[in-house]
């Protein structure tokens, strides 16, 4: 070989080896907009060593304000500001070390998409959550993917990986606009490469990736845009509190306050009271918001000022990006409460008619109110958080509908007209999300002891009373896991008909039992129904005592009056309509909402025995 080519060779080797020592492996966020409120953007790089670099960037409109170093020489934040004159377009931002460009990074600024104002959920639609793994397997060849870190898939297995993926979601749109639901839940969809149990989403290992087994960003985006056309809004399910072990970062932390208690693993005590206790002990508080949620779940540190720009210019780059109709925020609460206002006064403040529902899972509706924007707490916490989820009214539901009538208010039915009662303690009681099951808790045909009728009635509760309702994934077709209490893998089934060799077919209606298919029915019925009644969405509400096994309650606005009757007797019952005199003044006919079947002269009304009605009051 001639000197020459060992020369070129050398020269070659040490270009190869200067580019390996000097990358660049993280820019986030991936892109920005113009044209935003907010006109301050941070950016975390991460490369190697590159706090020994200085960035320069010349692009019109844009300035870097600040740059600071972290403790681990492989980061650096960047302050940018982007002036209301920048422009749409890409340029570049060079690594200077010594006179000499270490490497380049291209970055990209789009324009803001206008064609629609960005708009959260509100009372008047229905939301349908579902697990993406096991809803519908649209796309076989994502599957497995080589080089994630669980490669099992199997059906038979309620812990492992499905199948179910973004195109699977796409492909039934159609089913879960023409049952009636109004916007769309998915659990997380972003990358869980974690070795075990990466199904359910909430181990997140980066914030900016779509996990590939459910498909691209593109698919993503495809699933918003098709939700959109035909009336859903798409709501992302977000998780401030935690991430997975598997996170690129977590060999390589910008600041050691980066993750809580990074170096002496503690577990949260889940003591969610500790927020309003006013006797709360420093230890508990700490432990409570600093622990991690899970050995396998690192707990995020939104005090460090870092992470927490971190945290919420993901959410808005989400939000930009799929144009999102509404965040569902995981674990509220868990983390610093300082943090949970700013970040959701951020989003609100960029997008002032955006919704966002925190998961505060407590029993008490003290402790959940406290987090609804407007509430007025004891120590002047705030909050813009719009909507908070009622695990009260859920107990209580489950609780009314299971337990014998009588004269406690603990028993039957009372438990939902206690339940309503304290609504008084909620800022904006419209603005509560309802439910009778999720995928954290036994499915409600389960809880109700696969009990048709008591399942009908609860999904009218449910669809009728104030708030913003919740349905989850199958339960319009008796979905349960008896003998399994509280298994992840059994509640968070497989949706017949989401895969090419199921012999049921839900979305189409072959192979359900005759019990299933009139839950299906029942549901799209009422569920198209409350669409075209608005004043379930934004009436006044006016209930009376439960007597008799009986529980009524009125929806009513200027123009309409609802009346629902819940009767829990096993026999027909009949009930004087005098009780009811304040509301239903000189009306004198109704209709069942329903059936159609109409009653003329209102002094007494008979209801059949175990069931729920729906009238409209003339």
């Amino acid at each position: 070989m001639s000197t020459i080519k060992y020369i070129y060779i050398a020269i070659l080797v040490m270009v190869i080896q200067a580019g390996l020592s000097a990358q660049i492996y993280h820019v986030e966020p991936p892109n920005w907009w113009t044209g935003m409120k907010n006109q301050n953007l941070q950016l975390l790089v991460h490369g190697n060593a590159v706090n020994e670099t200085t960035p320069v960037l010349n692009y019109p409109g844009v300035v870097i304000q600040n740059v600071h170093e972290a403790e681990s020489k492989n980061y650096l934040f960047l302050d940018l500001y982007i002036s209301s004159t920048a422009k749409p377009g890409a340029f570049s931002i060079f690594f200077v070390k010594e006179g000499d460009t270490v490497y380049t990074h291209n970055y990209t600024l789009l324009g803001r998409d206008q064609s629609a104002p960005i708009k959260g959920f509100n009372s008047s639609d229905v939301i349908y959550l579902l697990n993406p793994d096991r809803f519908a397997n649209g796309d076989y060849t994502n599957d497995i993917v080589p080089g994630t870190k669980e490669q099992k898939l199997d059906r038979k297995e309620p812990m492992a990986r499905h199948g179910g993926d973004l195109r699977g979601m796409i492909n039934n749109l159609d089913y879960i606009s023409k049952m009636g639901f109004t916007a769309i839940w998915p659990t997380p969809l972003l990358e869980n490469d974690m070795a075990t149990y990466s199904y359910h989403g909430y181990a997140i290992t980066n914030h900016y990736k779509v996990d590939p087994r459910y498909g691209t960003l593109q698919d993503y985006k495809e699933l918003a845009t098709k939700a959109r056309e035909k009336g859903l809004k798409l709501i992302f399910d977000a998780v401030l509190n935690h991430t997975g072990t598997g996170y690129w970062w977590m060999n390589d932390l910008p600041f050691k306050d980066w993750i809580n208690r990074v170096d002496s693993f503690e577990q949260t005590n889940h003591r969610r009271t500790v927020n309003q206790d006013m006797y709360a002990s420093a230890y508990d508080k700490s432990l409570w918001a600093e622990g991690w949620f899970s050995p396998s779940m690192p707990d995020m540190n939104g005090r460090n000022p870092y992470m927490a720009n971190y945290l919420i210019q993901n959410t808005l780059w989400w939000i930009e990006t799929l144009h999102l109709g509404g965040i569902r925020q995981d674990t509220y609460g868990y983390s610093d409460k300082g943090f949970l206002k700013n970040w959701s006064c951020r989003v609100m403040e960029e997008y002032p008619d955006f919704s966002m529902v925190g998961e505060e899972w407590s029993y008490n509706p003290l402790i959940a109110s406290y987090w609804q924007k407007g509430k007025v707490n004891y120590d002047g916490n705030t909050s813009c958080l719009t909507t908070v989820m009622d695990f009260a009214m859920q107990s209580a539901l489950v609780e009314g509908l299971k337990k014998k009538e009588g004269t406690n208010l603990t028993d039957g039915l009372n438990n939902l007209y206690e339940s309503l009662a304290n609504d008084f303690v909620y800022a904006d009681p419209n603005n509560i999300l309802v439910f009778g099951d999720n995928h954290d808790m036994d499915r409600l045909y389960t809880q109700l002891g696969k009990d048709l009728e008591l399942t009908k009635m609860a999904l009218t509760y449910l669809l009728t009373i104030r708030g913003i309702p919740q349905i989850y994934y199958g339960t319009e077709i008796l979905l349960d896991n008896t003998g399994f209490h509280k298994n992840d893998g059994l509640i968070r089934a497989d949706f017949p008909g989401g895969w090419k060799e199921d012999a049921v077919n839900a979305f189409k209606g072959i192979g359900l039992t005759a019990d299933q298919k009139s839950m299906q029915a029942y549901l799209k019925q009422l569920l198209n129904w409350r669409k075209s009644n608005p004043v379930i969405a934004t009436g006044q509400t006016m209930h009376f005592a439960p007597f008799d096994g009986v529980y009524v309650y009125f929806r009513y606005n200027a123009d309409k009056t609802i009346m629902v009757v819940m009767n829990r007797n096993e026999t027909d019952t009949k009930i004087d309509m005098k009780r009811f005199a304040e509301i239903i003044g000189q009306k004198t006919k109704a209709e069942n909402a329903l059936t159609g079947e109409s009653i003329t002269g209102l002094s007494t009304l008979t209801v059949k025995g175990k069931t729920v009605s729906i009238f409209n009051v003339n």
